[in-house]
């Protein structure tokens, strides 16, 4: 079972000690920071499943922080704050915080957030694919590429997840034919050569000479990783 690494962001040493006891107990690892100064840093360059983050902190404060951590990360961030305005919940909430608590707290509630938020994103992990700059929502239809909508029919979706979900791999016409068409149509090799051709053409509409898809001469196609 992957264990899950906690970054606890808090001044307060008690609140701080607490927290980490009950993160270890749930078989969590932990960071502690007491302070935002090296905070963005160290998600930069180390992996991080969750944040916890305290509002109000001796240098940079917790709004600065994860307006920072959201320009290059998702990872999740619940708010930890002793303000019970509104007005604060809903700003740490739109500037890209997963969910917030209120101090005092019970630490077994604290746990039970962070249970909540991982599962959510594990779900959402699940559901998305991220492969040499291209993002897959299975379920919504959706396939960018550096943020963009390419713009994908509903069949040539299917296509690009088929090849994407399975990277070198080398499907036949007919493996796609099978795996795209749950009826029997006259469906025929050109119709596929057609949509593979339209599929590059949305893709480099967005970045020129990008081709995922590469023919595989006599045999049929394979997605090849863009390093």
């Amino acid at each position: 079972m992957t264990t899950h690494k906690i970054l606890i962001v808090e001044d307060e040493e008690h609140i701080a000690e607490v927290l980490i006891a009950y993160c270890k107990q749930q078989g969590y690892c932990t960071e502690h920071f007491n302070s935002g100064q090296d905070v963005v840093n160290f998600v930069k360059n180390n992996h991080v499943d969750l944040i916890l983050l305290d509002l109000m902190l001796p240098d940079v404060d917790g709004i600065t922080l994860c307006k920072e951590v959201r320009l290059f990360s998702n990872v999740p961030i619940i708010m930890v704050t002793a303000k019970s305005e509104e007005i604060d919940r809903l700003l740490g909430l739109n500037l890209g915080a997963d969910d917030y608590i209120c101090k005092p707290f019970s630490p077994k509630e604290v746990i039970a957030r962070i249970q909540a938020v991982l599962r959510r994103t594990q779900q959402t992990k699940m559901n998305i694919i991220y492969q040499s700059g291209f993002e897959v929502h299975k379920e919504d239809y959706v396939a960018l590429l550096k943020g963009k909508d390419i713009g994908f029919t509903a069949v040539e979706f299917k296509i690009f997840l088929l090849f994407i979900s399975q990277v070198g791999r080398v499907f036949t016409r007919e493996d796609i034919i099978n795996a795209i068409y749950n009826q029997a149509l006259d469906m025929s090799d050109r119709n596929i050569d057609t949509h593979i051709k339209n599929i590059r053409k949305k893709i480099n509409e967005i970045e020129e000479g990008v081709n995922p898809i590469s023919a595989v001469y006599g045999v049929g196609y394979k997605f090849k990783e863009i390093l």
